[in-house]
């Protein structure tokens, strides 16, 4: 079996230098109030980054672990309004806080996008989907905005709708070429004049569920192999505007580095977001920041011929991850509520 390049190695690619790499981007996997008035613009004066995500999850931890909401919070639980619309303000507040600081950056056609998930609980239902998307892109009025939809049956055609609008969006929880295949076609669809898409391809889920199953030298490795086979899908069927994003790229544990999720998923044409650890890691690791995909399609196809025969099907496991993905954002969206009530 062919085994990834591992962190510092030189590859046929090369040097160890650090090479340009076309149309790639750093995005931050954090909001937060505080955190966008000081760091974050410090990060995207240094050049270090030019974009953010967010998630429920995210938005759940800031609420909690932040004294910057504490007073706002507060009053806006006087007013007559639902848990769900005290959420709102909070999260579209930081939102467009954010878009503004990256504006500079979309117009200078770099990238410069931050995005916002349509409620978890309306995955199943495509009308109400759409037209929160449609709402929220509205309500924050910023177009560097990507509204955030899951890659699930519904979610094909929301993205669908909302970038036939002209409306950006960010399709996540992609675990399978087979989801990749079905947003490409979407996208294709769609034929939208300018909205961009970004198609979020989850790495370290994989690695962490099946680990203690592998050898050492497989160890950590599965999820960069489904990412730069998903990766060669899309650079293949070349979706109009848009580009692979890796996501889940942070590292728990210390046997990887941790800019490991970054370092051997370095692409053209790519965006990796990363939490701000791990950010800070890759900007002061001195191994060469060189492009690793892509790779062949033949060691793509060796390795999993190699998992299989260990009784690991990489279908299931998709599968297993993308219904895990939603609930684990469902129970998170749950959680805001409840700080919101």
């Amino acid at each position: 079996m062919q085994n990834c390049p591992r962190l510092g190695e030189k590859t046929k690619r090369g040097a160890s230098v650090n090479q340009p790499i076309k149309n790639f981007s750093l995005w931050v996997d954090f909001i937060e109030r505080d955190f966008l008035d000081s760091k974050f613009i410090e990060l995207i004066n240094e050049g270090e980054i030019n974009g953010a995500t967010s998630n429920p999850a995210i938005f759940k931890n800031a609420f909690v672990s932040s004294n910057a909401y504490k007073d706002e919070l507060a009053l806006l639980k006087t007013q007559n309004l639902s848990a769900k619309q005290i959420y709102e303000k909070l999260a579209i507040n930081d939102i467009k806080k954010a878009a503004k600081i990256l504006r500079p950056l979309y117009d200078a056609m770099n990238d410069g996008f931050v995005s916002l998930e349509i409620d978890p609980m309306l995955a199943n239902n495509i009308e109400a989907s759409i037209a929160e998307g449609i709402r929220l892109f509205e309500e924050i009025n910023e177009p560097n905005v990507m509204i955030k939809v899951p890659a699930t049956s519904s979610g094909y055609i929301v993205a669908e709708d909302l970038l036939r609008r002209n409306i950006n969006v960010n399709v996540t929880l992609v675990f399978s070429e087979e989801q990749a295949k079905n947003i490409c076609e979407s996208i294709k669809k769609a034929d939208a004049k300018s909205a961009k898409c970004v198609i979020s391809v989850f790495v370290s889920r994989f690695d962490r569920l099946l680990n203690d199953k592998l050898s050492n030298e497989q160890k950590n490795t599965v999820g960069i192999y489904n990412a730069a086979k998903i990766y060669n899908l899309i650079e293949n069927l070349k979706p109009k505007n848009t580009k692979t994003l890796f996501a889940s790229t942070g590292v728990k544990g210390n046997d990887i580095p941790a800019e490991y999720y970054i370092t051997e998923l370095l692409a053209p044409n790519s965006v990796n977001t990363a939490p701000i650890d791990t950010i800070e890691a890759y900007k002061h690791s001195l191994l060469p920041k060189i492009p690793k995909l892509p790779l062949s399609e033949a060691q793509i196809e060796s390795f999993f011929e190699e998992l299989s025969k260990k009784g690991i099907d990489i279908k299931e496991t998709s599968n297993y991850l993308l219904n895990d993905g939603l609930k684990q954002f469902e129970t998170a969206f749950d959680e805001i509520i409840e700080i919101c009530r």
